[in-house]
């Protein structure tokens, strides 16, 4: 743990299941109060429709971001949407959440979503759900880097899903799941081979630079001429035919 010396998986079970459930009810009063807005806004503005293609795009995201905090369509999040995946934390769910709460709040400015045109009670369910989910957003991200286990590749969406023991069920995402298959079977090759791959020096080393010149036995002269091949005859001399097999035939 970066921040904690010991390990806090057993209680961050408990406390991001927590943040989980109120993830899921902070976006869902954002879907409540961009449709109050939505609303509103054909009845008082007259660009109604830019404002209200932005609710709707606030509404999309928010029922998106509860989609990727249920255990709904899980193998499409981790190919489509790997950031919001078991594999990686809570600091893009956190970016997205402070993104669209900071977006509802900038709306209290405008005429068609003012207290006045809203009323209070509809004013007030705007007004908490951005600031509400501003506030989760910020928690996420940093309970995304209190709860992780880097050292043992743990991420806190498997402390969350796992527990305590998250470390033995949560294993670390490998690299092949994001490709096609005949990658995925060549990447993993590649990577099992890797530690039992031989460098270059393992195997033409020793035949080449400075250890050829220091082996004398692997010294080769250059070709003779016919000049040194004589003088080289003469030093040598030549045999005694005395001693020669066919001489001695009669010996055997």
């Amino acid at each position: 743990m970066p921040f904690f010396k010991k390990p806090l998986a057993g209680p961050g079970y408990i406390i991001l299941n927590v943040i989980r459930t109120m993830n899921i009810i902070g976006l869902f009063a954002v879907i409540v109060a961009s449709f109050s807005m939505l609303v509103k806004t054909f009845i008082v503005s007259k660009f109604f429709f830019f404002d209200a293609v932005s609710h709707i795009i606030t509404a999309s995201l928010s029922m998106f971001l509860i989609i990727t905090e249920t255990p709904l369509f899980r193998t499409y999040i981790l190919h489509a949407w790997p950031l919001l995946s078991p594999s990686h934390g809570f600091v893009t769910l956190g970016i997205l959440m402070t993104v669209v709460g900071v977006s509802v709040l900038g709306n209290l400015n405008k005429e068609a979503t003012s207290q006045k045109s809203l009323g209070v009670s509809y004013w007030r369910i705007v007004i908490s759900s951005g600031i509400v989910v501003v506030i989760l957003g910020i928690a996420n991200i940093f309970a995304s880097y209190i709860f992780r286990q880097r050292k043992l590749g743990v991420t806190a969406r498997q402390v969350r899903a796992y527990g305590a023991v998250a470390a033995q069920k949560a294993l670390p995402m490998p690299v092949t799941m994001m490709s096609t298959p005949a990658t995925s079977i060549h990447r993993a090759d590649t990577k099992n081979l890797r530690p039992f791959a031989l460098q270059r020096s393992d195997t033409v080393g020793q035949y080449s630079g400075q250890s050829r010149e220091a082996d004398p036995r692997r010294n080769i002269s250059a070709p003779m001429n016919h000049v040194q091949f004589e003088e080289r005859c003469e030093q040598v001399g030549k045999p005694d035919l005395a001693h020669h097999p066919a001489m001695m035939g009669e010996r055997f």
